[in-house]
């Protein structure tokens, strides 16, 4: 792939994290638990601070990206998950959630898989084990709310 189809892979990425801030500050607006308005408000605060990482890739000039352009892993197919709406019964947004959390997670390993530069291949591996961390939580949550009779 060319630099510019990462810089295109990374505007969407970018797109996809403004979406889930939008979704967990929606959520967490509409919960009444105290646990979950703190889980929602720290999960949109950190997606906030992945769109912030990822702009600054996205500002760099094309020299100062480090992908290997020779292989095509076809990241962008990640991207076909019906947008999330407040509107979604809990259960079900809980579960897309998880599995845009779990699409982000493969990107950004193959992100870092694709990175020639050590420093930009950790931060990749970072938003990676954050985004795993979400999408662990997210299990949590949706373990409580789908099986309540195991509680």
């Amino acid at each position: 792939m060319r630099t510019e189809d990462y810089r295109q892979i990374i505007a969407s990425a970018i797109d996809k994290e403004v979406e889930a801030y939008v979704f967990y500050e929606e959520i967490r607006d509409r919960v009444n638990d105290p646990a979950l308005q703190t889980l929602f408000r720290e999960l949109a605060s950190e997606e906030r601070q992945h769109r912030k990482l990822l702009e600054n890739f996205l500002a760099a000039r094309p020299a100062e990206l480090h992908f290997d352009e020779s292989r095509d892993y076809k990241i962008s197919e990640t991207f076909d998950r019906p947008a999330p709406t407040a509107e979604m019964k809990p259960v079900e947004g809980i579960k897309l959630a998880i599995k845009r959390e779990e699409d982000a997670v493969e990107m950004y390993r193959q992100f870092a898989e694709l990175s020639t530069d050590a420093d930009q291949k950790k931060i990749f591996e970072e938003l990676a084990r954050m985004e795993l961390g979400h999408k662990a939580r997210l299990e949590d949550l949706y373990t409580e709310v789908a099986f309540p009779e195991v509680w």
